[in-house]
């Protein structure tokens, strides 16, 4: 295997798993977090409880910046803590790594062209359902977690070793089309959970007016912005996840932190301000939540 070197900024749910799977998997880890995390990881490694890749802890390499050659930094902190999180890499530490982010929405990829190399940003999405629940320790519910990664010169090469490192990773095409059909189906689950309070079984049967409602919001909107989507694909993918499921946006708004509300309907909002299309489903229930 061609082991890459690895940075993981932000261990959070999505980090932590990456992170532990990758460092499991015979690659270089370094996790890049605030002192006290980075403190917990060094001593105590991290571990990692999961249906998908089985429960185990690996010793683990943490600091608070980036202070090493790596061959990619993944990007994997809320967006309501990116600016901040993104001190710890500064540009001139970053060398010529690629810059991979596994952010919810679509307007941090530009924050990030701004900030580093633009060519060296190569977004990715998720499909997950991971939380932490202290540092270093980390709960893997979903029964999946599926990678894709936006079409680059690099990019193949960094699926492979994703993929060698033992995630399910794929490539994928356009970066607006990878970002969007990621976008249909987190943002109707995550907006509508976390208005409801319930988990995603409760919303595709009481609320499902409005869940399908918001997938043709988003698919007119992604059509304007040059990217083909399927509702009805994402409706049945919806209906197939346990019943069981909560968003992170759900379980933040429980928690009463700050939930990642602009990043995921506010990106629509402002998508379909610039594109004309109308979407008042959508902009009532951002509405709903902005005025809790």
């Amino acid at each position: 295997m061609d082991t890459w070197r690895f940075a993981v900024l932000g261990p959070g749910g999505v980090g932590g798993l990456l992170g532990a799977v990758l460092a499991r998997g015979g690659h270089d880890v370094v996790f890049i977090a605030r002192p006290g995390t980075a403190e917990a990881i060094s001593e105590g490694g991290v571990e990692l409880h999961s249906g998908q890749f089985g429960d185990f802890a690996v010793p683990a390499r943490a600091a608070t910046s980036l202070d090493e050659p790596v061959d990619a930094v993944l990007v994997t902190p809320k967006a309501t803590a990116l600016e901040a999180a993104l001190e710890r890499v500064p540009p001139e530490a970053l060398g010529d790594a690629l810059v991979v982010p596994f952010l919810n929405g679509a307007d941090h990829v530009a924050l990030l062209r701004d900030r580093y190399p633009a060519d060296q940003v190569v977004p990715a999405t998720i499909q997950v359902e991971a939380f932490r629940t202290a540092p270093g320790r980390f709960e893997h519910r979903s029964p999946f977690s599926r990678i894709a990664v936006a079409a680059g010169p690099r990019s193949a090469a960094l699926v492979d070793a994703l993929t060698a490192g033992g995630l399910d990773a794929e490539l994928g095409g356009d970066e607006t089309a990878l970002l969007w059909d990621k976008l249909i189906v987190l943002a109707p689950m995550a907006l509508l959970t976390t208005a409801a309070a319930a988990p995603v079984g409760t919303i595709r049967v009481e609320r499902r007016q409005e869940l399908v409602a918001v997938l043709g919001e988003i698919t007119a909107v992604a059509a304007a912005l040059g990217a083909t989507l399927d509702p009805d694909r994402t409706l049945a993918l919806i209906d197939s996840v346990p019943a069981g499921m909560r968003t992170s946006m759900q379980r933040d708004a429980e928690a009463g932190v700050p939930i990642e509300l602009d990043a995921i309907g506010g990106a629509i909002l402002r998508a379909a301000d610039r594109t004309g299309v109308p979407v008042p489903v959508t902009q009532a229930l951002v509405a709903e939540l902005r005025d809790r």
